[in-house]
């Protein structure tokens, strides 16, 4: 038996890169053993991934954590949002898998929000207006572009879903993940046969919604995996809300994830309901609400910028006036679909690394201004804001958020937010506990406060004339000719 407290409890990232499995004493939260193992994703206009190399990626990553993964008494799921998982009638899939970031299905959403009668029914019936992100619309995509794979399919799932189903034999997802697809109704939390029917999706192929704390099913003796037969099964969720149950996050803490893109999110007792779009009105894992907004542009954005100057990412410099938005791949928050990076204020003593610091600036001005959008008006907007993601411990990161939000910024020491929050969604199922109560038991959130220092207001208002002055250059779609 390994030198654990309590039973061990298995929580599983499988993001769009890779699979990550952490075995975590139920007790503590110590970390008894890891695995990891990669996944590919396609190139070219579409992003794309066949669902089997995750099961292959889960059950690699678990024969690393030896026998501790054989001891543990519960595991959970928690994955990537949004894809679409098809399925054959021998639980095989018809075609890979669309990603979050497969953006073809932009014409079917701007169709369905117009079918259904606007951004603001789609906001109150499901929390969410739909962009080329949500499943339903990858749905729709697929039914005009491949009619033979949807007259194939007799099952659809999400990603976490497909490996939570090969583990148990059972279909089933949870509030959280479904809050994703665009065709669960928040105000009611059920499918939504009117949307279901705009999309052409019979609701006989979706998995069932099992609730919070609920029992998904136990692992099954059909596959060779390090599990003892009976092993519980959480209902897992997406990896926003895992990472949520992860921080043990109550409700008006702010989280900013900087990532690839950028996350801003917070646990709410009301359910979201913006008409506009900015904030995704998801569920969270637990009964409560997450809304989230996302912006294109956060870490890699900014990592573009110091390469093209040639400079170390953490090679900042102050005391310019010049302004840069780094809107390389479009941006979502705010609402630019078309923009392209944008600099102005150039002047002849303008150095590299003064350049990078208003990389740094416009990337996080962005964020703060979905993060307003996403708090609750009685939200607590002097408390730490927690800083997580790949971005989180870098200097120039950490400080850049501290000026331009005024508030203290806490960085957690642990790592694995998501793989940690389903290992809590997991343990939940044995003591009976809120997974998120789990979470702050074993204190993830523990690391170093960063103090608050005033607010840059100077930066702020600057970023923000520029980014209004230049909206017609900004809006502008590209000449294709």
């Amino acid at each position: 038996m390994s030198a654990a407290e309590g039973p061990l409890v298995v929580g599983v990232d499988s993001s769009t890169q890779s699979t990550k499995v952490l075995v975590v004493d139920a007790s503590t939260g110590q970390v008894v053993a890891a695995g990891q193992a990669p996944h590919t994703v396609s190139s070219g206009a579409g992003r794309e991934s066949d669902p089997r190399q995750w099961w292959d990626a889960l059950c690699e990553a678990l024969h690393q954590c030896g026998e501790a993964a054989h001891e543990a008494a519960a595991v959970s799921i928690g994955g990537q949002q949004h894809g679409l998982v098809t399925l054959d009638a021998h639980g095989d899939p018809v075609r890979p898998a669309l990603l979050w970031n497969d953006v073809r299905s932009a014409p079917q959403a701007r169709r369905l929000v117009e079918e259904l009668g606007g951004s603001k029914i789609w906001a109150e019936r499901t929390g969410s207006v739909p962009g080329p992100s949500f499943t339903v619309t990858k749905w729709a995509w697929l039914a005009e572009h491949e009619p033979e794979a949807v007259r194939a399919t007799r099952a659809v799932r999400l990603p976490h879903d497909y490996l939570t189903e090969r583990l148990t034999g059972k279909g089933t997802t949870d509030r959280g993940d479904a809050s994703g697809t665009g065709w669960w109704a928040s105000a009611t939390e059920s499918y939504d046969e009117e949307i279901l029917a705009l999309a052409g999706l019979d609701p006989a192929l979706l998995p069932r919604v099992v609730r919070p704390g609920e029992v998904a099913g136990t692992v099954r003796d059909a596959h060779d995996l390090p599990f003892s037969k009976g092993t519980l099964v959480a209902p897992g969720t997406g990896d926003n809300a895992a990472a949520a149950l992860g921080l043990g996050l109550r409700p008006g803490t702010a989280v900013l994830s900087l990532g690839t893109s950028g996350t801003v999110y917070a646990v709410s007792k009301r359910r979201p309901t913006d008409p506009t779009g900015t904030v995704a009105g998801f569920a969270d894992a637990h009964g409560d609400w997450l809304p989230l907004a996302c912006t294109l542009n956060c870490t890699l954005a900014v990592d573009r910028i110091a390469t093209l100057l040639g400079l170390d990412r953490e090679a900042v410099e102050s005391g310019a006036e010049v302004t840069l938005l780094p809107y390389l791949d479009g941006e979502r928050t705010p609402d630019l679909p078309h923009a392209s990076g944008l600099l102005h204020g150039l002047r002849h003593d303008t150095t590299a690394g003064q350049l990078l610091q208003a990389a740094y600036d416009g990337a996080v001005h962005s964020l703060l201004g979905a993060l307003d959008l996403v708090l609750d008006a009685d939200a607590d907007r002097t408390a730490p804001l927690l800083l997580i993601g790949g971005g989180a411990r870098g200097t120039a990161w950490q400080q850049t958020v501290r000026r331009l939000s005024g508030r203290p910024v806490q960085v957690p020491e642990a790592r694995e937010l998501v793989a940690l929050g389903a290992a809590a969604q997991a343990a939940g199922l044995l003591t009976g506990e809120d997974p998120a109560s789990v979470a702050r038991r074993w204190d993830t959130t523990r690391g170093p406060v960063l103090e608050a220092v005033e607010r840059d207001e100077t930066t702020l208002a600057r970023i923000s004339g520029v980014l209004s002055d230049a909206a017609p250059l900004l809006e502008r779609e590209p000449d294709r000719h």
